[in-house]
């Protein structure tokens, strides 16, 4: 089926009244964040502290739009994928004179306003924090939750006059630091990631299998520690080994990646990405990206890229060039880049940088691509704070951007974030932002396991655990910690939406769909530090997830001929072609036992990372004896805090991951 304009449709969109409306518009209510009373107030900002901030402005007939934007998911409606144009989304614009009011009254109290959306669905402004105070009626103050400093109104925004009632959210009231969901293997002795290896030197002992290998997994092993200078205690482990080669680090490279995801058959048949755009939005952009990432793609063997193939277009203008390297968004562009091209090699990459990093700056990139149809999929590997966390202007502004996206068939995939609940110890309120907005797509994190002694690969849950069983004579008895895992979590904000109907709670749950992002079983990539390249190892976090499924998502519409929109509609409604992601367990699973003068202690697997266990699932654990250290370990897979990998849909891996060509067959033909 053709794409074809919603206008062609639009008479019988406007008036179908028979679509359950997916998420219902916004009751009036307090907007101050939830999180104020959790945190430290550390008092007034600066009153004459210049910030930028956008208004959005409610829509003409918001209840039929969102109608209608059901009906272009509903395989059933006659505007099915039919997707809107700006024409048909003047429709829906607030009317010019709600426009020029908002304008009049953000102009006389003292704010510039510096930009209008397309169609004037929101204002971009700027002036000193006491004007906007003022403005809004309210105070702005900095807040401190869990060593994260944040900004946030501490009454009810409303702005002044007539004005206020065309407003439905402002952004940048609220300030939150967006942050990349990168995660790094690192010595677990240490605390420090692994060493970075100079890429002439990977180039000189042969390329990438000089460094790291897939196989994750090796048979049985049974292991004694004793105590130096004692008889006790002595302890004995056996079960199969985590990493058996102390000279690699586990990693998938772009061959090993597309082998684990079954691409082969798909790029036979020419499904490479050609013809298609994967939009990554990041923070600041950084000189040496296109560089890194072609001399990544020399030593994975890839196409490179050229001027017609990469671009980096900057909505806010050119940041400093070194802005990126100093906050460390250089390492997210990278893997963004590097890991999206690994599947989807046919495909050109955009990269939208912003020139700051709080939320406002990314809402304003976010509205920059919808405006200028600069893609039909965006890969977004960060997130700001849990749904908890977040206020209803904040969550609203982002929805609003989301939704018109999804009315013009684009697909905005986001981070869950690396910290399983957050340390919340449920999944309620532990959702990210943004990617618990209902017209997101919210992206999991899972690790990728071989077969002993094979080159066949199964995802598990992303949630690492250790059980110290060794550190200059063994731990008595062993101590069990988590390490990180995949976020996800049932929103206390956003109710259900109508494709989520049969799973479990009220509340928009995520993640909808997850890919690889287990450090442990990682991705290497090349960046430039000084004048040097390097080969960082062991790389991952949900920020690999999301562009990994991004570029599935371009071959999958590369397949189809046509923008598919919103991918988690389709994800929910799919019958074949994701995997689903189930505990991985194994009878050879690590089990021992501690001797010391009290007796013998057994320790089965559970026992062993007893407290970490989220609800004693199923898990798979393997020994691991750290290179270069005296360290021994149990190393637990798939035990993600209160998040827990069931079969079905489950709050750690949603639905499951894709299954290579049968996915791209299966979500390209969804509702024909």
């Amino acid at each position: 089926m053709q794409s074809k304009p919603f206008g062609l449709f639009a008479a019988t969109a406007l008036t179908a009244v028979t679509c359950a409306v997916s998420v219902p518009a916004m009751a009036a209510r307090d907007n101050t964040p939830p999180a104020l009373s959790q945190a430290h107030d550390r008092g007034p900002v600066d009153p004459a502290q210049m910030i930028t901030i956008t208004v959005q402005l409610n829509r003409t007939n918001d209840a039929v739009f969102r109608q209608a934007v059901d009906a272009l998911y509903d395989p059933k409606s006659p505007t099915f994928h039919h997707w809107m144009n700006d024409a048909d989304l003047r429709a829906f614009a607030p009317a010019p004179a709600q426009v020029a009011a908002v304008r009049a009254e953000l102009e006389r109290q003292g704010l510039t306003v510096i930009s209008t959306s397309r169609n004037g669905f929101s204002l971009r402004a700027r002036g000193p924090i006491a004007a906007v105070s003022n403005a809004f009626n309210t105070e702005i103050h900095n807040f401190e939750r869990n060593g994260q400093v944040f900004r946030a109104n501490i009454r009810n925004a409303r702005l002044n006059g007539p004005a206020g009632d065309y407003v439905s959210a402002v952004a940048g009231l609220e300030s939150h630091v967006v942050r990349p969901m990168l995660a790094r293997a690192h010595n677990l002795k240490t605390g420090q990631p692994y060493a970075a290896i100079a890429l002439k030197d990977v180039e000189a002992a042969g390329g990438l299998s000089s460094i790291i290998t897939d196989q994750a997994l090796s048979p049985s092993q049974t292991v004694t520690y004793t105590t130096e200078g004692a008889p006790l205690p002595t302890a004995t482990y056996s079960g199969i080994v985590y990493n058996n080669n102390p000279n690699l680090v586990i990693d998938f490279s772009a061959k090993d990646l597309q082998k684990a995801y079954d691409l082969e058959p798909a790029y036979k048949l020419g499904l490479n990405g050609a013809g298609q755009t994967i939009v990554l939005l990041e923070g600041y952009g950084y000189p040496t990206a296109e560089a890194d990432a072609n001399a990544g793609f020399r030593l994975n063997h890839l196409p490179q890229l050229t001027s017609a193939t990469f671009s980096v277009v900057y909505p806010e203008g050119t940041p400093n060039p070194n802005s990126g390297i100093l906050t460390g968004w250089n390492t997210e562009i990278a893997l963004d880049i590097q890991s999206s091209h690994a599947i989807a090699p046919g495909a050109s990459i955009l990269v939208v940088a912003t020139n700051g990093q709080d939320n406002e700056d990314f809402q304003a990139s976010m509205q920059y691509i919808v405006d200028n149809n600069l893609g039909t999929t965006v890969s977004d590997s960060w997130e700001e704070d849990t749904d908890l966390v977040a206020g209803p202007y904040e969550q609203e502004s982002y929805e609003n951007i989301l939704i018109v996206a999804a009315a013009k068939g684009v697909s905005f995939q986001f981070s869950t974030g690396d910290s399983g609940d957050g340390g919340l110890g449920t999944p309620i309120g532990a959702a990210g932002v943004p990617s618990v907005a209902p017209h997101a797509t919210a992206v999991g994190g899972t690790a990728i396991l071989n077969k002993l002694g094979t080159h066949k690969f199964e995802p598990t849950g992303w949630g690492d655990a250790i059980a110290l069983l060794d550190d200059f004579g063994p731990f008595d008895p062993p101590f069990p910690e988590y390490i990180f895992g995949g976020g996800g979590g049932e929103s206390v904000f956003w109710p259900k939406p109508i494709w989520q109907a049969a799973l479990p709670g009220t509340g928009r749950q995520t993640p909808d769909v997850s890919a690889l992002a287990d450090p442990y079983t990682g991705f290497p990539l090349v960046i430039t530090q000084g004048t040097e390249k390097y080969v960082f190892d062991g790389v991952g976090g949900t920020s690999l997830a999301s562009p990994i499924f991004t570029a599935f998502w371009a071959l999958a519409q590369q397949k189809a001929g046509h923008a598919l929109g919103q991918a988690s509609p389709t994800i929910a409604g799919l019958t074949s072609g994701i995997k689903d992601v189930v505990p991985l367990t194994s009878p050879e699973s690590i089990s021992g036992s501690v001797t010391d003068s009290s007796g013998t202690t057994d320790y089965s697997t559970v026992a062993l990372f007893a407290g970490v266990i989220p609800q004693n699932e199923p898990f798979i654990a393997a020994l691991w004896n750290i290179p270069a250290s005296d360290e021994g370990l149990g190393f637990g897979f798939g035990l993600d805090s209160s998040l827990n990998v069931t079969v079905g849909w489950d709050n750690a891996t949603g639905y499951g991951t894709p299954d290579g060509l049968a996915f791209i067959n299966a979500a390209a033909a969804y509702g024909q």
